[in-house]
């Protein structure tokens, strides 16, 4: 999956760009590089399917110039994850019916990967023998307000559980309960299942959604696929597969993983698994002479520009070019509003 806008990187993650294809982390990979790589030694690149805006198809053949041009599915609008999911799953069933699917975000950082190679082979093993839907649950490491839980239940398999409920972002003192009961478990959003598997659930708990992909049953995989997403698919409800299926289904598990897992959601995300200085200070792309300054992040567009501070404490400094951000990681959460803000001032220029 790899359509989404990235706002709260913003001002480095832009409508024409977003993080998904930028390399963060000076590997010289983007991060929907590292994705594909990630997967290419569990599943053929000729099975690998990318289904991102179809403003990003440039970007996407650019990136990936291994896939072919079949296996890019160009949405026509930004409907959430059920309707990108629900679509990508009726192609593939299309093509092979009995089918089990890994469906990945594009922008998480993971980085034990071979303990995540052996991860995925175990669930596609339950998946593949059982009526199942997969998710991965990550051990929290902190009351992270910004991430999805899983309260776990019986287990079923040597690291495979029943999921009782899922709680989205709860607020800071449910997320120190969650902590503290060990019942909990971050949502990666990472999924495994059969086709067929995702399908029927959404059938039964998206109807709406399913509906308008059933309809196109017989066209998947042909030329004339495409014309029929882009008259149907923007029809479709904007909502994500967590709130259509996942919370709603009877036959829900969770694999409890240990790979190195973080979703690179924010600034402080990647100051927290980015190298950092004497100083606890992280740069990427600049020059500093900081004085009196700790635990900043200094993020520059442009290779080669110097800054230089004084007094600065636990601030993220982002310098795209056309827009410099200069805010306390601790009020990052506001970064949303100040894109808000932006495009009601200033239309979609700094967007």
């Amino acid at each position: 999956m790899c359509g989404g806008i990235g706002s709260r990187f913003w001002p480095y993650s832009r409508t024409s760009r977003p993080k998904q294809f930028i390399d963060f982390l000076g590997t010289g990979r983007s991060l929907l590089q590292m994705s594909f790589d990630r997967v290419l030694p569990i599943i053929p690149k000729e099975n690998i399917l990318v289904v991102t805006n179809a403003q990003y198809a440039p970007l996407v053949k650019e990136q990936l110039p291994e896939i072919d041009e079949s296996r890019i599915l160009l949405e026509p609008a930004r409907r959430n994850t059920a309707p990108c999911i629900a679509w990508a799953a009726h192609h593939i069933a299309a093509l092979d019916p009995e089918a089990s699917m890994i469906v990945t975000p594009s922008d998480h950082l993971i980085t034990r990967e071979s303990a995540f190679e052996e991860s995925i082979v175990k669930g596609f093993e339950f998946v593949e023998n059982n009526d199942a839907l997969l998710t991965l649950g990550i051990k929290p490491s902190r009351p992270e307000t910004g991430y999805g839980y899983i309260q776990i239940g019986r287990e079923v398999e040597p690291g495979i559980l029943k999921v009782k409920t899922f709680t989205e972002k709860p607020n800071r003192e449910l997320a120190e309960v969650f902590i503290e009961s060990g019942e909990f478990f971050w949502n990666s959003g990472i999924f495994l299942w059969k086709a067929s598997s995702i399908k029927n659930a959404l059938a039964e708990h998206a109807g709406d959604i399913n509906s308008i992909f059933e309809q196109g049953a017989e066209l998947y995989g042909t030329p004339a696929e495409i014309d029929f997403i882009n008259s149907k698919f923007p029809s479709c409800m904007g909502i994500s597969i967590d709130f259509a299926v996942m919370e709603k289904a009877s036959n829900v598990y969770v694999e409890c993983v240990d790979f190195g897992w973080n979703d690179l959601g924010t600034w402080s995300a990647l100051y927290d698994n980015s190298p950092r200085n004497k100083d606890g200070n992280v740069t990427q792309n600049c020059n500093i002479i900081a004085y009196n300054s700790h635990n900043n992040i200094f993020a520059v567009r442009d290779n080669g520009k110097l800054v230089v501070v004084d007094g600065l404490e636990g601030y993220i400094i982002a310098d795209a070019g056309d827009v410099l951000l200069i805010c306390p990681k601790a009020e990052e959460q506001r970064i949303k509003l100040m894109v808000n803000d932006a495009k009601e001032k200033f239309g979609d220029t700094y967007l």
